[in-house]
């Protein structure tokens, strides 16, 4: 029998729970129900005690012994002598779906999105302290409805059908010349390919790159989406812990698992708000090409630079960096407008260009146009330098508000670019000052605000913070102190 703590990560059932708004004995249960059907967990093979299993993963008893019970009225395991046992059953009849494809259930799914869900509604996301979404109620929104309309009146009948899979030619000019003009990129308009935001643009990264079985490094903590990218592409991810200069990998580990590609958000990293510095830029630049690496260098919100001006992009800081470029309109405009891009190197740009025709079909032409023109008569740059000067003012309303009202030890992290802060907590629990940020999150969820915990951003079960990370662009800043009270009274009983 496989050992139970390889098959059970504590941290990995806290993060299903909190994603599927779930408690912890369903997420037990549908675990051990996996291992025993996948054959992980043998039949005859002997159960520990639900005081041992509880005191292992550090959970509640109660809720061992609801996943014990459930497993047993169901048939996956039995009693006997030797304690709980797993049950002999027909691999087959544990999989309906294989033979009734029609089935509903969660057995119809395949089994390597079983662990993704996420149920959160439009309206969840427009809570105060959400990360990552901007000022909806400060865009334009009027001169952006005036540019569709002219968009749409400027189209034909013949681009009524499938349009350009890489984007409108008006848009890749005006992304490749901003890009130059504001981040530094080395590139042209055909190395540019419009997308449908950041995670598609991983996931096409992760299908033109790299090939099933591949090492890809993720960023620890890091972005989930990238998870959930390269997770579908059956690539094996390597987490690298970041410090307060970013992503520091150990010269071992390029001998011991050599990348394929390596995620980063150098300008801004997501989500402890460091920077990588110009050293590791270069270092990390210099070993990709040395052992044929792509680096993947999401700079998602490096706009909103609160100290100075933005950082110049890896892309442009080396000739032929071996730099894919990815961007997102998702924090600069609105989510909804779900656009993005890939900047390709320019020895790759043609097969990529080729390629998409036939992984993607291109479409949205009046939004493409509308945004081409909102780049290109300055409103996007007018837009961004009010954006910046609001979000300095609620991220230091958030500063002031946390200093004044956080009753527990706890350091912020992050604040000189973005959207959000991290308001770290002691990871080792002292007296009086225990506040655990799933519960905190969970807690503050119910009453109508939605920080999320830093716990969670952890990756390849790796532990090791415990914190909030609370955006703050799209809670108004007169409202700011009462919304850090209210999160402090949701903390939970200690």
């Amino acid at each position: 029998m496989a050992d139970l703590h390889t098959l059970l990560d504590t941290e990995d059932l806290k993060a299903q729970a909190w994603r599927r708004r779930l408690p912890m004995q369903r997420v037990l249960y549908e675990a051990l129900q996996l291992a025993v059907a996948q054959g992980r967990l043998q039949a005859g093979a002997a159960l520990p005690s639900s005081r041992d299993l509880a005191r292992d993963l550090g959970v509640a008893r109660n809720s061992v012994i609801y996943a014990y019970e459930q497993l047993h009225a169901e048939g996956y395991v039995q009693t006997s002598r030797q304690g709980t046992v797993v049950a002999a059953l027909r691999t087959a009849a544990l999989f309906p779906g294989k033979a009734h494809s029609g089935q509903a259930g969660s057995a119809a799914l395949a089994m390597r999105v079983r662990g993704f869900d996420r149920r959160r509604t439009p309206q969840d996301d427009l809570l105060p302290f959400m990360p990552g979404m901007p000022a909806l109620d400060a865009f334009p929104v009027r001169t952006w409805q005036s540019l569709c309309e002219r968009a749409a009146r400027q189209g034909s009948p013949s681009e009524l059908g499938y349009r350009w899979s890489v984007g409108e030619p008006e848009l890749r000019q005006a992304i490749a010349t901003y890009l130059r003009a504001a981040r530094g990129v080395q590139c042209h308009p055909d190395q540019v390919m419009v997308t449908d935001g950041t995670q598609h643009s991983l996931a096409l990264c992760a299908q033109l790159l790299a090939d099933a079985g591949d090492t890809v490094w993720i960023e620890h903590p890091g972005y989930g989406g990238a998870r959930t990218a390269f997770a579908q592409a059956g690539l094996k991810q390597v987490p690298v812990t970041v410090d307060a200069q970013g992503i520091d990998p150990p010269s071992s580990l390029w001998r011991t698992h050599a990348p394929r590609l390596i995620y980063t958000t150098p300008s801004h990293q997501y989500p402890l708000g460091s920077v990588l510095s110009l050293p590791r830029r270069l270092s990390l630049i210099e070993q990709a090409r040395q052992t044929g690496a792509w680096i993947l260098e999401d700079d998602y919100d490096s706009e909103f630079r609160h100290d100075g001006p933005p950082l110049s992009a890896m892309q442009g800081q080396v000739d032929d960096a071996p730099v894919v470029y990815l961007g997102t309109f998702s924090k600069s405009m609105f989510p909804a407008l779900r656009l993005g891009f890939i900047v390709w190197p320019a020895a790759l740009a043609d097969r990529a260009a080729g390629v998409a025709g036939a992984l993607v079909r291109g479409g949205r032409t009046t939004e493409q146009r509308a945004l081409a023109a909102f780049i290109d008569e300055g409103h996007f740059t007018r837009h961004l330098r009010k954006m910046r000067r609001l979000y300095a003012l609620r991220q230091a309303t958030l500063r002031d508000a946390l200093l004044r009202h956080w009753p527990w030890p706890g350091t912020v992290l992050g604040g000189q670019a973005g959207l959000h802060l991290v308001l770290s907590l002691p990871l080792t629990p002292s007296p009086g000052s225990s506040v655990p940020d799933v519960a905190l999150a969970d807690a503050a969820y119910e009453q109508g605000l939605s920080p999320r915990p830093l716990s969670l951003y952890g990756t390849g079960g790796i532990a090791g913070f415990n914190g909030l990370v609370m955006g703050y662009a799209n809670t108004h800043e007169d409202t700011m102190a009462d919304k850090v009270r209210q999160l402090v009274a949701c903390a939970p009983q200690r």
